[in-house]
């Protein structure tokens, strides 16, 4: 047989494949040579290692050294760790498959036409150095399932098959196993990594690489950004030299005996595919025991490389976890995306790309989606020069707004707003401090990048605001205004619904706010605060205690967080002082007095609203907060439409009669005088 050229590993691997096919092949000659004639009743001797040919055994040896890596063979028999007799039963079945006359000689060892198949008992008779415990359950043929036995009667006699995948490998052809497909899917490079990324790699690397003896110690990358993590993990396993292969905690079977053979099927794929596991636990319920009981079971049972990627610290009893924190990019390695972006649109941002790169944390992947986005918004008008650099600046600010929603939407309300400076009615001074709210988000990168305010520390430069008043005042309209001039998505959390009677679950509901509303710095309104600053309180046990610790969470996060975030309350006056300090713009919504209900009918019907003969001077004297004032006109537009008649101070009355009803109060003669 001529030996190919030794820089074609693939035909070269096949060559060794069939000769080693060819040795066994000899083999099972040499037993059917030494069989007893027809009417014999003696046994034929066992096969010896000297009953194979000579020739056989230097073709062998020929092909492998001609090879330019060690043939797939060889590598599987040292990484299972056969004996000489067990590669030859893993022989014996893969000639089977690629030998046809195999299944012949099978048939006339065994004297049986219907017996043209491999067996322990012909394996046991024809191959050399034969021993009886490659035929155990715990014998790397059985165990690690390089073979199949049928299911015959007598364990002997029964029919053995190669595994598909494992005939697969030695023919020089990768794949990942089929029962596997359904739990894992491979990773591949993405993209180039940010320099802090490229940090994180050669640390995980270097980690592996410096370990010294047992196996590697298990990396734990912890972060919100999927993407940022998945691409950190393939490059980190391919300066090793390996794939990595993605299984999702939520996917593992929570049954003992299905995920024991998932992890033995893994624990032989990856020595087969020299591949590390990516195991993503988020969004994995800690309530869920038994899914978090199989990931324990997973992390314990392996040895091979193992990264586990998680928004917070996955904790194991087995064994111990390398963390390393992945973090979006910095600002300035976001500016430069942006540049690099940018760069290949025909738009002029130069003097945007700071901005946008300063109020939205995006990772790279969210970058260009939301390049994407926007030229997909302007590209045919674009290509008629109808589109301004302004125009496509407006749209690439609101395409990256929406990359942030999707994660957002499902923790929060959205809040669509509406209103505008000329709807707000509020005495002047508060008017005033919420124009320096916006002020304060719309110039933070020039006042804490360009003018130096963030090298003094990074403590208190979020912008925080207390909205405080009774309802129907004006907290929520306002944080809509302020939406709505900062071009911003404006996100109500009801922080009753986040609040937990178990310890540590509020911190950590708000920390995953946070975390999603970083991306887009949407302006965060936390609606009835007093749920928890009604806690605050002497500490008398350990819930009062905790109920503190949760507070103290909330405002240090207000403090760092890159937005506007706002809180409405009802209790002021029960704020701790220290609580009020680190708050950085406190606005008391005043219950408005007359003239500015009067200001306020003035503008509550929109103009396509057909009114006639409204008194808002005698409107005003309705004792009642804008938030009804609103109902009122709403319910009174309702009954004028109804009656196909314009909206008058009669509708307006009955409307009136129906709020107070509600409020649990009577109209007075004052309030309603000279109405109808």
């Amino acid at each position: 047989m001529s030996v190919p050229e030794s820089n074609n590993w693939s035909e070269a691997n096949q060559c060794y494949l069939m000769a080693a096919v060819g040795v066994v092949r000899k083999a099972l000659e040499c037993h059917l040579a030494r069989s007893p004639e027809e009417g014999e009743t003696t046994l034929p001797p066992r096969a010896k290692v000297g009953d194979i040919p000579s020739d056989a055994q230097e073709e062998l040896a020929a092909t492998a050294a001609a090879m330019s890596a060690p043939p797939a063979l060889q590598t599987l028999c040292a990484m299972f760790d056969l004996s000489a007799f067990e590669r030859h039963v893993l022989l014996f079945c893969a000639g089977i498959e690629v030998d046809s006359a195999f299944a012949a000689l099978c048939a006339e060892a065994q004297g049986d036409p219907a017996r043209a198949f491999p067996s322990f008992s012909l394996a046991m008779a024809a191959l050399p150095e034969a021993h009886w415990s490659a035929m155990s359950p715990a014998s790397p043929l059985r165990y690690w399932r390089l073979i199949e036995v049928g299911s015959g009667p007598v364990l002997t006699r029964s029919q053995l098959r190669i595994d598909e995948r494992i005939l697969n490998y030695l023919t020089g052809v990768q794949h990942i196993d089929d029962r596997l497909a359904g739990f894992i899917a491979p990773l591949y490079e993405t993209g180039e990594l940010v320099p802090s990324h490229r940090t994180l790699v050669r640390r995980i690397a270097a980690s592996w690489t410096d370990s010294t003896g047992g196996s590697l110690p298990i990396v734990q990358l912890c972060g919100v950004e999927l993407t940022d993590m998945r691409a950190i993990a393939v490059a980190a396993c391919g300066a090793l030299g390996l794939r990595v292969c993605l299984l999702s905690g939520q996917s593992l079977p929570p049954g003992a005996t299905e995920l024991e053979g998932l992890i033995r099927l893994w624990k032989r794929e990856a020595g087969l595919s020299n591949s590390a596991l990516l195991l993503e636990c988020h969004e994995l319920e800690v309530t869920d025991a038994a899914r978090v009981a199989s990931i324990n079971r997973l992390i314990g049972s392996l040895d091979s490389p193992l990264i586990i990627s998680n928004a917070e610290r996955w904790r194991n009893q087995q064994k111990s976890l390398l963390t390393f924190e992945v973090r979006k990019p910095t600002a300035c390695e976001q500016r430069d995306i942006w540049q690099t972006v940018l760069r290949e649109t025909p738009f002029c941002l130069d003097g945007e790309v700071g901005v946008i790169a300063s109020q939205f944390n995006l990772s790279r992947e969210k970058v260009f989606a939301a390049r994407a986005v926007a030229l997909g918004q302007t590209g045919s008008r674009a290509e008629a020069d109808e589109v301004t650099d302004a125009e496509f600046g407006e749209a690439l600010w609101n395409a990256c707004r929406m990359q942030a929603r999707p994660r957002l939407d499902d923790l929060a309300q959205r809040i669509e707003p509406a209103a505008s400076w000329k709807d707000l009615v509020l005495p002047g001074l508060q008017l005033q401090s919420l124009r320096e709210v916006a002020v304060h988000a719309r110039r933070r990168v020039t006042v804490y990048e360009t003018w130096g305010f963030e090298k003094k520390g990074a403590r208190g430069l979020g912008i925080s605001a207390l909205f405080s008043g009774m309802s129907g005042t004006g907290k929520t309209m306002a944080a809509e205004v302020l939406a709505n001039e900062l071009r911003l998505d404006l996100y109500r959390i009801d922080l009753s619904a986040v609040v937990s009677k178990y310890i540590g679950e509020t911190e950590k509901n708000l920390r995953r706010v946070f975390d999603v509303a970083e991306e887009g710095g949407a302006i965060l309104l936390f609606d009835e605060a007093d749920a928890l600053f009604g806690k605050r309180s002497e500490v008398k046990d350990s819930h009062d205690r905790y109920a503190n610790i949760e507070v103290s969470y909330l405002l240090q996060r207000m403090e760092a967080y890159r937005g506007l975030a706002i809180l409405t309350t009802n209790l002021k006056n029960a704020l701790d002082p220290a609580f009020i300090r680190r708050i950085r713009f406190i606005l008391q919504f005043p219950f408005p007095d007359a003239a500015q209900r009067a200001e306020i009918w003035r503008h509550i019907f929109p103009c396509e609203t057909p009114t006639e003969h409204l008194d808002a001077e005698k409107l005003s004297r309705l004792n009642v907060a804008g938030g009804n004032i609103r109902n009122i006109a709403l319910n009174a537009a309702f009954l004028a439409a109804d009656a196909g008649e314009p909206v008058r101070m009669t509708h307006l009355l009955r409307s009136a009669q129906g709020e107070y009803t509600k409020l649990e109060k009577s109209l007075t003669d004052a309030e309603i005088r000279g109405w109808v």
